[in-house]
Parts: C-alpha cells; structure tokens; sequence
C-alpha cells in the first residue's frame, strides 16, 4: 500500500489512539506479563495495517457489487477473500453484540425517558422547547408549561 492510499492523508497519519490500544494489549495479557513501547507500538501499528487492508479489500468487494457504502457483510466477505475465514463467526457475533449494546444506549440514552413519544407529542414537545427557548432569547421568561391535552381532570 502507497504511503497516500488512505483518503488524502499520509500514512504516518493514520493511527489507533496508543492509550485505548495500549488498554487492550494490557487486557489480554496475563498481569504478570510486561510490553515494551516498542512492541506496543509494533502492535499497533499491525493493527492500522490489518484495518486498511480489510478496508480496502472491503471497498473492492462492495465496488464489485456495485454498492457505494460499504456494509458489514462487505467487510465479511474481504475477511473471508483475504484468508480470515476462521474469524468470521467470531466477528459476526461480536457485531451482532454491538448492535444490540447500540439499540440498548439509545434506548436508555439522555434524549429517552423509556416511553416512547407519538410523531404528535414529539411534536407538541418540539414546539414547547421552541417557545421557551424565544422567551429567553427576548430576556423573557419561559410561557408556563401548558397542561397536557391527553389529560382530564375529574371533579
């Protein structure tokens, strides 16, 4: 691979952050086990090595296929056309558990309250933020929050 094949950078550009790297390393080895620098930046640099050269067998796969996003069975495929075959189990499930970890945190995330919202009250809630968000920008105070219309009150 040319120095200038990555998108517009050169090589020496491209790279895995060393402190979460030099986590995993850490993590795989027994406690008692040290690295030196050198082996971990070695490492590492095998490591952006193999991604490129996945990535790049990725785009071939999905350019054969006419495609211009590169999907995750693209990737599976290169694993496979490259020699990886033995991974490929492995490196489904552990995308497989990503979704799921994914659909979890946005779930559970900041912008949900664990109920689901209508398009309607979305949009109800959208305008309400709208308004008290004028009201300061004006130095005025927020309009007092208008009651729930799905509400009744029983006498």
């Amino acid at each position: 691979m040319e120095p200038m094949d990555i998108v517009g950078k050169s090589k020496e550009d491209a790279s895995l952050p060393k402190a979460t790297m030099t986590k995993i390393i850490k993590e795989m080895l027994p406690p008692d086990v040290r690295v030196a620098r050198d082996a971990q930046d070695l490492l590492i640099e095998c490591c952006v090595e193999f991604i490129n050269l996945v990535s790049s067998e990725s785009n071939d796969v999905c350019s054969r296929e006419e495609k211009r996003t590169i999907a995750p069975e693209h990737v599976l495929k290169a694993l496979e056309v490259l020699g990886f075959g033995e991974y490929i189990e492995d490196v489904y499930a552990a995308y497989e558990q990503h979704k799921l970890e994914t659909m979890d945190s946005l779930k559970g995330g900041k912008w949900s309250n664990g109920a689901e919202m209508t398009e309607e009250e979305a949009l109800a809630e959208q305008q309400r933020m709208f308004a008290e968000a004028r009201a300061r920008m004006n130095g005025g105070v927020a309009p007092p929050k208008q009651p729930d219309p799905d509400q009744t009150i029983e006498s």
